[in-house]
C-alpha cells in the first residue's frame, strides 16, 4: 500500500515538473515574441529615470540656429522700411547732414556710439572730442575691424570715407588732423549713429 502511494506521488511530481517546464517554455516564447514586436526604448519601469536624465530643461540651446543677420544682403526696400528718410539718405546713399545740426554734435554723456543701421559698436564716448567742425568727432574707433576705410573721390576731393564693416553703412570721413594720441579725426554724421548709455 505504501509502495503504491509512493509511485502515485512520484508520477504526480513528474507530471507537475513537466507542466512547470512546459509553462516555463511557453512563458519564455511569449516574452521573446513580445520583445520582437515592441517598439524600441526603455521599459516602462525605466521611463521615469530616463526622462529625469533626458530633461529638455537641462539641454543646452543649439546656438548654430541663432545665425546673425546678413545686413549686406538687405535690399533697398528693406533699408527704406528700416530707416527714416534722412537715415537712408546718409547711411545708404553716402549723404551728409548739415553741420551743427546733429543730435550728437554737442553731446557728452558716457556710453558707446553704435551704427544706426545694424547696432554694431563703433566708438566710445571717451574718444569723442570737440573738433569745432560741426559733426561729432572721435580720435579712435573701438576696433579696427569695426570700420571700413575706402578712398572717396567725390566733390573734386580725395578723402577717406568710413563705413560700418558689418552693414556697409556710410558713417562719414576720417582726417589726419586729430589729437596727437592718434592724429586722427573721425568726422561722423549724427544720423548714422545710435547711443548706448553707460551703466551706472
Amino acid at each position: 500500500m505504501k509502495t503504491h502511494r509512493c509511485k502515485t506521488l512520484l508520477v504526480a511530481l513528474t507530471v507537475g515538473a513537466g507542466l512547470g517546464t512546459g509553462l516555463g517554455m511557453v512563458g519564455l516564447v511569449a516574452y521573446r515574441l513580445m520583445a520582437q514586436h515592441s517598439p524600441p526604448g526603455p521599459s516602462p519601469m525605466m521611463t521615469q529615470d530616463a526622462h529625469s536624465l533626458d530633461s529638455t530643461h537641462d539641454m543646452p540651446s543649439d546656438s548654430t540656429h541663432d545665425t546673425p543677420m546678413d545686413y549686406k544682403a538687405l535690399s533697398d526696400e528693406n533699408w527704406k522700411a528700416k530707416l527714416s528718410a534722412e537715415e537712408y539718405r546718409v547711411l545708404r546713399c553716402q549723404g551728409t547732414e548739415r553741420p551743427y545740426t546733429g543730435v550728437y554734435e554737442q553731446f557728452w554723456e558716457a556710453g558707446t556710439y553704435v551704427c544706426k543701421g545694424c547696432g554694431a559698436e563703433l566708438f566710445r564716448s571717451q574718444t569723442k572730442f570737440d573738433a569745432g567742425c560741426g559733426w561729432p568727432s572721435f580720435y579712435e574707433g573701438i576696433a579696427s575691424d569695426r570700420i571700413r576705410e575706402i578712398k572717396d573721390y567725390s566733390h573734386g576731393m580725395i578723402r577717406i570715407e568710413v563705413r560700418c564693416a558689418r552693414c556697409d553703412g556710410h558713417l562719414g570721413h576720417v582726417f589726419d588732423d586729430g589729437p596727437q594720441h592718434t592724429g586722427l579725426r573721425y568726422c561722423i554724421n549724427s544720423v548714422s549713429l545710435g547711443f548706448k548709455k553707460a551703466e551706472e
